[in-house]
Protein backbone atom coordinates (compact mmCIF):
# COMPACT_ATOMS: atom_id res chain seq x y z
CA UNK A 1 0.00 0.00 0.00
CA UNK A 2 1.34 3.42 -0.89
CA UNK A 3 2.13 5.57 2.17
CA UNK A 4 0.20 8.76 2.88
CA UNK A 5 3.31 10.80 2.00
CA UNK A 6 4.11 10.01 -1.63
CA UNK A 7 7.34 7.95 -1.68
CA UNK A 8 9.43 10.18 -3.95
CA UNK A 9 12.22 10.64 -1.39
CA UNK A 10 14.83 8.19 -0.16
CA UNK A 11 14.80 9.56 3.36
CA UNK A 12 17.30 8.90 6.13
CA UNK A 13 15.79 7.27 9.25
CA UNK A 14 15.96 10.52 11.21
CA UNK A 15 13.22 12.83 12.51
CA UNK A 16 14.33 16.20 13.82
CA UNK A 17 12.14 18.10 16.25
CA UNK A 18 14.14 21.25 16.97
CA UNK A 19 17.28 23.09 16.05
CA UNK A 20 19.55 25.90 17.13
CA UNK A 21 22.38 27.39 15.13
CA UNK A 22 24.41 24.59 13.55
CA UNK A 23 22.67 21.84 15.54
CA UNK A 24 19.57 19.70 15.08
CA UNK A 25 17.89 17.60 17.78
CA UNK A 26 16.46 14.21 16.83
CA UNK A 27 13.22 12.92 18.34
CA UNK A 28 15.22 10.58 20.57
CA UNK A 29 17.27 13.49 21.96
CA UNK A 30 20.50 13.03 20.00
CA UNK A 31 22.18 16.24 18.78
CA UNK A 32 23.46 16.32 15.22
CA UNK A 33 25.95 18.80 13.82
CA UNK A 34 24.37 20.03 10.60
CA UNK A 35 26.70 20.41 7.61
CA UNK A 36 23.79 20.31 5.17
CA UNK A 37 21.75 23.33 6.31
CA UNK A 38 18.68 21.97 4.51
CA UNK A 39 20.75 21.83 1.27
CA UNK A 40 22.26 25.33 1.62
CA UNK A 41 18.97 26.85 2.77
CA UNK A 42 19.48 27.66 6.46
CA UNK A 43 22.08 30.32 5.77
CA UNK A 44 21.88 31.71 9.32
CA UNK A 45 21.38 28.34 10.97
CA UNK A 46 18.34 27.02 12.77
CA UNK A 47 15.98 29.29 14.75
CA UNK A 48 18.15 32.38 14.31
CA UNK A 49 16.72 35.01 16.68
CA UNK A 50 16.62 37.75 14.01
CA UNK A 51 14.58 35.52 11.70
CA UNK A 52 12.30 34.34 14.49
CA UNK A 53 11.65 37.96 15.42
CA UNK A 54 10.99 39.04 11.83
CA UNK A 55 8.60 36.16 11.19
CA UNK A 56 6.80 36.57 14.51
CA UNK A 57 6.35 40.31 14.08
CA UNK A 58 5.01 39.93 10.55
CA UNK A 59 2.81 36.93 11.44
CA UNK A 60 1.03 39.06 14.02
CA UNK A 61 0.18 41.65 11.36
CA UNK A 62 -0.47 40.12 7.93
CA UNK A 63 0.25 36.79 6.24
CA UNK A 64 -1.10 36.96 2.73
CA UNK A 65 -2.89 39.33 0.37
CA UNK A 66 -1.73 38.03 -3.07
CA UNK A 67 -0.05 40.08 -5.76
CA UNK A 68 -3.30 41.86 -6.59
CA UNK A 69 -1.99 44.54 -4.22
CA UNK A 70 1.28 46.23 -3.35
CA UNK A 71 3.30 44.43 -0.69
CA UNK A 72 5.65 46.74 1.27
CA UNK A 73 7.88 43.89 2.47
CA UNK A 74 8.31 42.72 -1.12
CA UNK A 75 9.27 46.22 -2.22
CA UNK A 76 11.79 46.47 0.62
CA UNK A 77 13.52 43.22 -0.33
CA UNK A 78 13.49 44.07 -4.04
CA UNK A 79 15.11 47.42 -3.26
CA UNK A 80 17.86 45.70 -1.28
CA UNK A 81 18.56 43.24 -4.10
CA UNK A 82 18.66 45.95 -6.75
CA UNK A 83 20.95 48.11 -4.63
CA UNK A 84 23.49 45.34 -4.05
CA UNK A 85 23.49 43.51 -7.40
CA UNK A 86 23.55 43.98 -11.17
CA UNK A 87 19.76 43.82 -11.30
CA UNK A 88 17.26 46.55 -12.08
CA UNK A 89 14.18 44.51 -11.23
CA UNK A 90 13.11 41.41 -9.26
CA UNK A 91 10.27 38.90 -9.47
CA UNK A 92 9.66 36.82 -6.33
CA UNK A 93 8.89 33.12 -6.40
CA UNK A 94 8.53 30.39 -3.78
CA UNK A 95 11.42 28.21 -4.97
CA UNK A 96 14.38 27.80 -7.27
CA UNK A 97 12.36 25.61 -9.60
CA UNK A 98 9.83 28.40 -10.11
CA UNK A 99 12.72 30.80 -10.69
CA UNK A 100 13.96 28.55 -13.49
CA UNK A 101 10.55 28.56 -15.14
CA UNK A 102 10.49 32.35 -15.21
CA UNK A 103 14.10 32.66 -16.38
CA UNK A 104 13.29 30.48 -19.40
CA UNK A 105 10.08 32.41 -20.13
CA UNK A 106 11.85 35.74 -19.76
CA UNK A 107 14.61 34.81 -22.21
CA UNK A 108 12.16 33.61 -24.84
CA UNK A 109 9.84 36.59 -24.38
CA UNK A 110 12.82 38.90 -24.82
CA UNK A 111 13.53 37.57 -28.29
CA UNK A 112 9.86 37.46 -29.22
CA UNK A 113 9.55 41.15 -28.40
CA UNK A 114 12.70 41.90 -30.39
CA UNK A 115 11.14 40.42 -33.50
CA UNK A 116 13.31 37.29 -33.38
CA UNK A 117 10.87 34.63 -32.12
CA UNK A 118 13.00 31.84 -33.62
CA UNK A 119 15.73 32.46 -31.02
CA UNK A 120 14.25 30.04 -28.49
CA UNK A 121 17.21 27.71 -27.89
CA UNK A 122 18.98 27.86 -24.53
CA UNK A 123 22.42 26.30 -24.18
CA UNK A 124 23.06 24.43 -20.93
CA UNK A 125 25.86 22.28 -19.53
CA UNK A 126 26.31 18.66 -18.48
CA UNK A 127 25.95 17.98 -14.77
CA UNK A 128 23.63 20.91 -14.21
CA UNK A 129 20.62 20.96 -11.91
CA UNK A 130 17.98 23.61 -12.44
CA UNK A 131 15.05 22.12 -10.52
CA UNK A 132 12.50 19.40 -11.23
CA UNK A 133 9.85 21.22 -13.22
CA UNK A 134 9.39 20.56 -16.93
CA UNK A 135 11.71 23.42 -17.87
CA UNK A 136 14.19 22.52 -15.13
CA UNK A 137 14.71 18.91 -16.15
CA UNK A 138 14.80 19.81 -19.84
CA UNK A 139 17.47 22.42 -19.12
CA UNK A 140 19.59 19.97 -17.12
CA UNK A 141 19.04 17.12 -19.55
CA UNK A 142 20.50 14.31 -17.43
CA UNK A 143 18.86 10.90 -17.76
CA UNK A 144 18.39 10.61 -14.00
CA UNK A 145 16.11 13.65 -14.10
CA UNK A 146 14.39 13.16 -17.45
CA UNK A 147 13.79 9.41 -17.74
CA UNK A 148 10.07 8.66 -17.89
CA UNK A 149 8.97 12.26 -18.38
CA UNK A 150 9.01 12.54 -22.18
CA UNK A 151 8.19 14.46 -24.23
CA UNK A 152 10.56 17.04 -22.79
CA UNK A 153 10.18 20.76 -23.27
CA UNK A 154 12.11 21.48 -26.47
CA UNK A 155 14.69 24.17 -27.08
CA UNK A 156 17.65 23.14 -24.93
CA UNK A 157 21.15 22.26 -26.17
CA UNK A 158 23.50 20.44 -23.81
CA UNK A 159 27.29 20.80 -23.87
CA UNK A 160 30.18 19.39 -21.83
CA UNK A 161 30.58 21.27 -18.57
CA UNK A 162 32.49 24.50 -18.97
CA UNK A 163 33.54 23.81 -22.58
CA UNK A 164 33.72 27.26 -24.10
CA UNK A 165 34.94 26.01 -27.49
CA UNK A 166 31.90 23.76 -27.72
CA UNK A 167 29.79 26.75 -26.76
CA UNK A 168 31.14 28.83 -29.64
CA UNK A 169 30.50 25.97 -32.06
CA UNK A 170 26.94 25.37 -30.82
CA UNK A 171 25.60 28.88 -31.37
CA UNK A 172 23.17 29.18 -34.28
CA UNK A 173 20.51 31.59 -35.49
CA UNK A 174 18.04 29.97 -33.07
CA UNK A 175 20.21 30.42 -29.97
CA UNK A 176 18.85 32.95 -27.50
CA UNK A 177 20.55 32.36 -24.16
CA UNK A 178 23.08 30.41 -22.10
CA UNK A 179 22.29 29.04 -18.62
CA UNK A 180 25.02 27.99 -16.19
CA UNK A 181 25.73 27.52 -12.48
CA UNK A 182 28.90 29.33 -11.35
CA UNK A 183 29.32 26.42 -8.92
CA UNK A 184 27.46 23.20 -9.58
CA UNK A 185 25.86 21.86 -6.42
CA UNK A 186 23.97 18.68 -7.27
CA UNK A 187 26.57 18.09 -9.99
CA UNK A 188 29.28 17.51 -7.39
CA UNK A 189 30.52 20.91 -6.12
CA UNK A 190 32.22 21.87 -9.37
CA UNK A 191 33.22 25.55 -9.51
CA UNK A 192 33.42 26.98 -13.00
CA UNK A 193 36.84 28.65 -13.30
CA UNK A 194 36.63 32.44 -13.28
CA UNK A 195 38.31 32.58 -16.68
CA UNK A 196 35.68 30.25 -18.15
CA UNK A 197 32.82 32.29 -16.71
CA UNK A 198 34.36 35.47 -18.11
CA UNK A 199 34.70 33.81 -21.50
CA UNK A 200 31.07 32.67 -21.46
CA UNK A 201 30.04 36.25 -20.72
CA UNK A 202 32.23 37.49 -23.61
CA UNK A 203 30.75 34.91 -26.00
CA UNK A 204 27.23 35.96 -25.02
CA UNK A 205 28.14 39.60 -25.64
CA UNK A 206 29.74 38.76 -28.98
CA UNK A 207 26.61 36.97 -30.21
CA UNK A 208 24.03 39.12 -28.43
CA UNK A 209 22.88 36.26 -26.19
CA UNK A 210 21.33 36.52 -22.73
CA UNK A 211 23.38 35.02 -19.89
CA UNK A 212 21.27 33.28 -17.23
CA UNK A 213 23.08 32.36 -14.01
CA UNK A 214 21.64 29.81 -11.61
CA UNK A 215 22.80 30.87 -8.15
CA UNK A 216 20.09 29.02 -6.27
CA UNK A 217 22.65 26.99 -4.32
CA UNK A 218 25.87 28.99 -4.63
CA UNK A 219 24.39 32.44 -4.00
CA UNK A 220 23.51 34.45 -0.88
CA UNK A 221 27.00 34.50 0.60
CA UNK A 222 27.72 30.80 0.24
CA UNK A 223 31.12 31.31 -1.48
CA UNK A 224 32.22 34.38 0.50
CA UNK A 225 30.74 36.90 -1.94
CA UNK A 226 27.08 37.85 -2.02
CA UNK A 227 26.85 35.98 -5.33
CA UNK A 228 29.43 33.60 -6.75
CA UNK A 229 29.72 35.28 -10.15
CA UNK A 230 31.23 38.33 -8.45
CA UNK A 231 34.53 36.46 -8.11
CA UNK A 232 34.85 36.52 -11.92
CA UNK A 233 34.01 40.20 -12.16
CA UNK A 234 31.10 39.66 -14.53
CA UNK A 235 27.34 40.16 -14.37
CA UNK A 236 24.49 38.12 -15.86
CA UNK A 237 21.40 39.40 -17.60
CA UNK A 238 19.09 37.12 -15.61
CA UNK A 239 19.79 35.30 -12.35
CA UNK A 240 17.90 32.65 -10.41
CA UNK A 241 18.04 32.86 -6.60
CA UNK A 242 16.41 30.79 -3.85
CA UNK A 243 17.46 28.56 -0.92
CA UNK A 244 19.53 30.87 1.31
CA UNK A 245 17.54 33.99 0.45
CA UNK A 246 14.76 32.91 2.81
CA UNK A 247 16.94 31.34 5.51
CA UNK A 248 14.52 28.42 5.72
CA UNK A 249 11.32 30.16 4.67
CA UNK A 250 10.21 29.19 1.12
CA UNK A 251 11.39 32.07 -1.04
CA UNK A 252 13.00 32.53 -4.42
CA UNK A 253 13.58 35.28 -6.94
CA UNK A 254 14.55 36.09 -10.49
CA UNK A 255 16.81 39.12 -10.82
CA UNK A 256 17.20 40.82 -14.20
CA UNK A 257 18.41 43.88 -16.00
CA UNK A 258 15.83 46.27 -17.35
CA UNK A 259 16.72 45.22 -20.89
CA UNK A 260 16.38 41.47 -20.23
CA UNK A 261 13.04 41.97 -18.48
CA UNK A 262 11.54 44.35 -21.02
CA UNK A 263 9.08 41.73 -22.26
CA UNK A 264 7.70 40.96 -18.80
CA UNK A 265 4.73 43.29 -18.73
CA UNK A 266 1.47 42.98 -16.80
CA UNK A 267 -0.09 39.55 -17.25
CA UNK A 268 2.99 37.79 -18.66
CA UNK A 269 3.78 35.99 -15.39
CA UNK A 270 2.40 35.72 -11.88
CA UNK A 271 2.36 33.92 -8.56
CA UNK A 272 -0.26 33.70 -5.86
CA UNK A 273 2.19 33.23 -2.99
CA UNK A 274 5.42 34.59 -4.44
CA UNK A 275 6.79 37.55 -2.49
CA UNK A 276 4.21 37.29 0.29
CA UNK A 277 4.63 39.44 3.43
CA UNK A 278 5.90 36.57 5.60
CA UNK A 279 8.56 35.39 3.16
CA UNK A 280 9.83 38.85 2.32
CA UNK A 281 9.96 39.98 5.96
CA UNK A 282 12.23 37.03 6.67
CA UNK A 283 14.14 37.62 3.44
CA UNK A 284 14.91 41.20 4.48
CA UNK A 285 16.26 39.98 7.82
CA UNK A 286 18.45 37.39 6.06
CA UNK A 287 19.70 39.91 3.53
CA UNK A 288 20.64 42.49 6.12
CA UNK A 289 23.01 39.96 7.74
CA UNK A 290 24.37 38.20 4.67
CA UNK A 291 25.06 41.35 2.61
CA UNK A 292 27.24 42.83 5.36
CA UNK A 293 30.85 42.90 4.05
CA UNK A 294 32.16 41.86 7.48
CA UNK A 295 29.84 38.85 7.49
CA UNK A 296 30.98 37.82 4.00
CA UNK A 297 34.62 38.18 5.02
CA UNK A 298 33.96 35.81 7.91
CA UNK A 299 32.38 33.29 5.53
CA UNK A 300 35.54 33.41 3.45
CA UNK A 301 37.78 33.01 6.47
CA UNK A 302 35.77 30.11 7.88
CA UNK A 303 35.66 28.50 4.45
CA UNK A 304 39.45 28.64 4.33
CA UNK A 305 39.70 27.13 7.82
CA UNK A 306 37.30 24.31 6.97
CA UNK A 307 39.11 23.59 3.70
CA UNK A 308 42.49 23.44 5.44
CA UNK A 309 41.17 20.92 7.95
CA UNK A 310 39.49 18.89 5.21
CA UNK A 311 42.74 18.71 3.22
CA UNK A 312 44.35 17.16 6.28
CA UNK A 313 41.39 14.78 6.58
CA UNK A 314 41.86 13.64 2.97
CA UNK A 315 45.56 13.05 3.63
CA UNK A 316 44.68 10.95 6.69
CA UNK A 317 42.24 8.73 4.77
CA UNK A 318 43.72 8.20 1.28
CA UNK A 319 41.72 5.00 0.73
CA UNK A 320 38.41 6.71 1.50
CA UNK A 321 38.81 10.30 0.30
CA UNK A 322 40.31 11.76 -2.86
CA UNK A 323 40.14 15.57 -2.83
CA UNK A 324 38.46 18.72 -1.54
CA UNK A 325 36.70 21.01 -4.00
CA UNK A 326 34.51 24.09 -3.90
CA UNK A 327 34.62 27.62 -2.53
CA UNK A 328 33.79 29.35 0.74
CA UNK A 329 31.34 27.26 2.75
CA UNK A 330 30.24 25.32 -0.33
CA UNK A 331 32.73 22.47 -0.21
CA UNK A 332 32.76 18.88 -1.41
CA UNK A 333 34.68 15.75 -0.49
CA UNK A 334 35.35 13.68 -3.60
CA UNK A 335 35.32 10.11 -2.34
CA UNK A 336 37.02 6.87 -3.27
CA UNK A 337 34.59 4.90 -1.12
CA UNK A 338 30.90 5.29 -1.95
CA UNK A 339 29.81 8.79 -0.97
CA UNK A 340 26.55 7.43 0.42
CA UNK A 341 28.53 5.17 2.74
CA UNK A 342 30.34 8.19 4.16
CA UNK A 343 27.05 10.05 4.61
CA UNK A 344 25.59 7.03 6.44
CA UNK A 345 28.70 6.66 8.61
CA UNK A 346 28.26 10.32 9.47
CA UNK A 347 24.82 9.59 10.85
CA UNK A 348 26.44 7.21 13.31
CA UNK A 349 28.77 10.05 14.36
CA UNK A 350 25.83 12.48 14.54
CA UNK A 351 26.92 14.69 11.68
CA UNK A 352 24.79 15.54 8.64
CA UNK A 353 26.17 15.87 5.11
CA UNK A 354 24.59 15.72 1.65
CA UNK A 355 25.51 13.38 -1.24
CA UNK A 356 25.96 14.72 -4.76
CA UNK A 357 26.91 13.48 -8.21
CA UNK A 358 30.48 12.47 -9.10
CA UNK A 359 30.73 10.52 -5.82
CA UNK A 360 30.96 13.73 -3.79
CA UNK A 361 29.77 14.50 -0.26
CA UNK A 362 28.58 18.09 0.05
CA UNK A 363 29.42 20.22 3.07
CA UNK A 364 27.04 23.19 3.21
CA UNK A 365 26.99 24.33 6.84
CA UNK A 366 25.17 27.39 8.10
CA UNK A 367 27.21 30.47 7.27
CA UNK A 368 27.17 31.21 11.00
CA UNK A 369 29.07 28.04 11.96
CA UNK A 370 31.75 28.73 14.56
CA UNK A 371 35.44 27.81 14.46
CA UNK A 372 34.85 25.37 17.31
CA UNK A 373 32.01 23.73 15.40
CA UNK A 374 34.22 23.45 12.32
CA UNK A 375 36.82 21.60 14.38
CA UNK A 376 34.15 19.35 15.86
CA UNK A 377 32.69 18.69 12.40
CA UNK A 378 36.03 17.55 10.99
CA UNK A 379 36.63 15.36 14.05
CA UNK A 380 33.29 13.64 13.45
CA UNK A 381 34.02 13.26 9.74
CA UNK A 382 37.36 11.74 10.69
CA UNK A 383 35.60 9.14 12.82
CA UNK A 384 33.06 8.51 10.07
CA UNK A 385 35.84 7.93 7.51
CA UNK A 386 37.57 5.60 9.96
CA UNK A 387 34.43 3.47 10.10
CA UNK A 388 34.91 2.81 6.37
CA UNK A 389 38.60 1.87 6.59
CA UNK A 390 39.43 -1.77 5.86
CA UNK A 391 39.73 -3.72 9.12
Amino acid sequence: MIPSVMPTYNRAPLSFVSGEGSWLVEADGRRFLDLGAGIAVNALGHAHPDLVAALTEQAQKLWHVSNLYRIPQQQALADRLVEHTFADTVFFTNSGTEACELAVKMARKYWHDHGRPERTDIIAFEGAFHGRSSAGIAAAGGEKLTRGFAPLLPGFVHLPWGDTEALRAAITETTGAVIVEPVQGEGGIRPLPDAALREIRAICDEHGLLLILDEVQCGMGRTGRLFAHEWAGIAPDIMMVAKGIGGGFPLGAVLATEEAARGMTAGTHGSTYGGNPLGCAVGCAVFDRVADPAFLAEVGRKGGLLRQKLEALVAAHPDILDEVRGAGLMLGLKCKAANTDLVAAGYDEQILTVPAADNVVRLLPPLTISDEEISEAVARLDRAASRLEPS
